[in-house]
């Protein structure tokens, strides 16, 4: 039913509590599981990030965090493939499911994504509302 499962990653505590429902997923499927880091450039006429959110955005953090999710899942017998993406996080994610012909992205329900303009426009709810596939959102 679900071949390939696509679970867009980043720091936040929201996508640590969806693992154990992605592993629960695609040991029970025997899913492809492909794990997605998008980051977003900065506008042309802003300034790049300093402090905490230039570090959570270095290419070094990005491979540590997929690196680190790659190891969590190996370790519980699942073999994941990682994608690293640049571009604006939504659009990418659904992209990237469209790409892989992904029959499921799972994502929690809130990451470091949500924008100032709050839930309505997170991305979460605009992965939501663009994606070419089901999305299954973990609390």
């Amino acid at each position: 039913m679900f071949k390939t499962v696509l679970f867009p990653i980043d720091q936040s505590r929201e996508t640590r509590h969806a693992v154990e429902t992605v592993a629960n997923l695609v040991k029970t499927y025997q899913s492809r599981l492909v794990l997605l880091s998008v980051v977003e450039p900065p506008e042309p006429d802003t300034e790049a990030p300093t402090g905490p959110e230039a570090v959570m955005h270095s290419p070094e953090a990005v491979e540590k965090l997929l690196t680190g999710a790659k190891t969590l899942f190996t370790e519980q017998g699942i073999e994941a493939e990682t994608l690293e993406r640049e571009g604006m996080v939504s659009f990418t994610i659904c992209d990237v499911a469209d790409e892989l012909e992904a029959d499921l992205i799972i994502m929690g329900c809130r990451g470091t994504g949500l924008t100032t303009e709050g839930a309505a426009e997170s991305v979460t709810n605009r992965v939501i509302n663009l994606s070419p596939c089901p999305v299954l959102i973990v609390p």
